[in-house]
């Protein structure tokens, strides 16, 4: 994985949380963004990790 796949992985996360909102559920959105984070900062790990 590179930069420009993270940036897409995290931008379609982005767009996944912003709509849950509008179907009542707060707490799923959060979760999204932290699930997001959470693994684009593991796969940033691991591409540092190969360099």
């Amino acid at each position: 994985m590179d930069y420009k796949d993270l940036y897409f992985f995290l931008f379609g996360k982005l767009a996944d949380a912003a709509e849950t909102p509008e179907n009542g559920n707060e707490e799923k959105a959060l979760s999204i963004l932290i699930n997001a984070q959470r693994e684009a900062e593991e796969a940033y790990l691991q591409m540092t990790e190969t360099e």
